[in-house]
């Protein structure tokens, strides 16, 4: 049945008894702000919502004018969603101690949260999301304004889904002189302006044309993997990731949400996500998990080492054979697993990985993955083990104390957010962040898509332009049209 704008309307509408709920925990917040221990409490409630409900849809309907959203979904796992707008909140850092610094920050106002306890699915209740730049002061360049080295924001409206349960959160950072019946009012009404409906559909015939251009030359490149082989080929390393940036110059501008539309039906098995802020918009399907943590359970995934897809079956088949036996495809793929159950096995009563690996198949590539299991020793964030891990061999190298000056020197780029950690963190420090890869930064007109290999010994420089071709044809097909 078509919902009418007031069946939509109700739907997000606050009852009586959930607002009463809502002032109620506004009022302790008020109470726990003025006795001096805590400058900002924050308060919040949770309701059901129907099982239709679609929770990106919802957040790009009712977005307001600069408001930051944030959408963040695996479809095919149990059609995880969880979909943001607003800011209660800012958490921003930089520096090497940015992971400690917000997982700080959250933990404090997890800790004095006035809210209904917290329930049984993930990513449902107070969250805060968003994502950290690859290097530690990353994302300087102005293309990169608002995506801070740190930036976690904790959203007025948070809605996800986890199979059949759909719930939205309404929250507020409560100061001592706030009011908490003028807060009260605002989120009822903030709920009631929400909206359901369909994502927008990308122009399947555009009349307009779009050009493509590497921001430096193919050749650049190619001799910036060359120079890396002579560092790996005198022992100096064993791995480093190299990305380049392509940008595409349309004559409209992009349209985040209809991209987005595309990514999640066209990868629903990735980490389809958009994170935006102001005019700017991170846009991904990533096939990487960095971290999940769910109670005393953490899962990650080594992913590295690439081919592409072919849709003859038989090809296909054997173009993931080669991968599976290719030596220089193995090796870096190991390097990335035994750094990950390395940086692991102190935080963990135990870590369990494949001996070997499994052939992962993405819409148009695949890898050799090695999912990874833990159980942690003791409480450790979700925030924080995603600051342990980052950055991982697979985008950076090893040993990263030697990768990490000689990738920006190589690259000339900024990577920003390209190849940080992206995702969300609920009350219980449980949440999930992924890697920003596949992914590109959408303003105005102009898209910035990224793509990295792993430079290892046996890397060839002319098949390793070609992966990353590969690999940016995820993006350019529905950018490029």
């Amino acid at each position: 049945m078509t919902k009418t704008g007031s069946q939509t309307e109700a739907a997000f509408a606050l009852s009586d008894l959930d607002t009463a709920r809502l002032l109620s925990h506004l009022n302790a917040a008020a109470k726990v702000a003025r006795r001096g221990r805590d400058g900002e409490v924050l308060a919040a409630v949770t309701v059901d919502l129907p099982a239709m409900t679609d929770p990106s849809a919802v957040v790009v309907a009712s977005r307001q004018a600069d408001e930051p959203w944030f959408c963040f979904e695996q479809p095919d796992r149990d059609g995880a969603a969880l979909a943001a707008l607003g800011c209660a909140k800012e958490i921003e850092a930089s520096g090497p101690t940015r992971f400690a610094q917000t997982a700080k920050a959250w933990a404090a106002l997890a800790g004095s949260a006035q809210c209904d306890s917290p329930g049984g699915t993930p990513g449902s209740g107070p969250v805060a999301v968003g994502g950290f730049a690859f290097a530690d002061d990353g994302g300087t360049a102005p293309h990169w304004d608002g995506f801070a080295p740190a930036s976690l924001l904790v959203p007025e409206v948070a809605l996800s889904r986890r199979g059949e349960a759909r719930s939205m959160t309404l929250a507020a950072v409560v100061r001592p002189d706030d009011d908490p019946e003028q807060i009260c009012a605002r989120l009822v009404a903030r709920a009631a302006s929400l909206r359901d409906g369909p994502l927008p559909m990308l122009d399947p015939d555009p009349s307009h044309s779009s050009s493509v251009l590497g921001t430096m030359p193919p050749e650049h490149y190619e001799e910036a993997v060359a120079a890396a082989l002579s560092r790996i080929n005198s022992g100096e390393l064993e791995k480093i990731v190299l990305a380049r940036e392509v940008q595409i110059h349309s004559a409209q501008p992009f349209s985040a949400p209809a991209i987005f539309s595309v990514l999640r039906e066209a990868f629903s098995g990735c980490h389809v996500f958009a994170v935006g802020r102001g005019d700017q918009t991170l846009i991904a399907a990533s096939p990487e998990l960095l971290v999940r943590r769910e109670g005393m359970r953490a899962a990650t995934l080594a992913l590295a080492g690439s081919t592409r897809r072919s849709a003859d079956p038989a090809v296909d088949s054997h173009l993931g054979e080669q991968l599976l036996r290719s030596a220089k495809d193995r090796e870096e793929q190991q390097i990335v697993v035994r750094r990950i159950v390395q940086t692991l096995q102190p935080l963990s009563v135990w870590v369990t990985a494949p001996d070997e690996p499994v052939i992962a198949q993405m819409a148009n590539i695949q890898h050799l993955a090695t999912p990874i299991r833990a159980q942690l020793r003791s409480q450790i964030s979700a925030i924080e083990l995603a600051g342990v891990l980052h950055p991982t061999p697979a985008v950076g190298g090893e040993p990263h104390s030697v990768a990490a000056p000689l990738i920006p020197a190589l690259e000339g780029l900024d990577r920003g957010w390209y190849a940080g950690p992206v995702g969300w963190s609920d009350l219980n420090g449980d949440g999930e962040f992924c890697v920003a890869l596949r992914c590109a930064l959408l303003g105005g007109k102009i898209a910035r898509c990224y793509a990295g290999v792993g430079v290892v010994s046996g890397s060839d420089p002319s098949a390793e332009l070609a992966e990353t071709e590969v690999k940016l044809a995820a993006l350019l097909p529905v950018l490029a049209s």
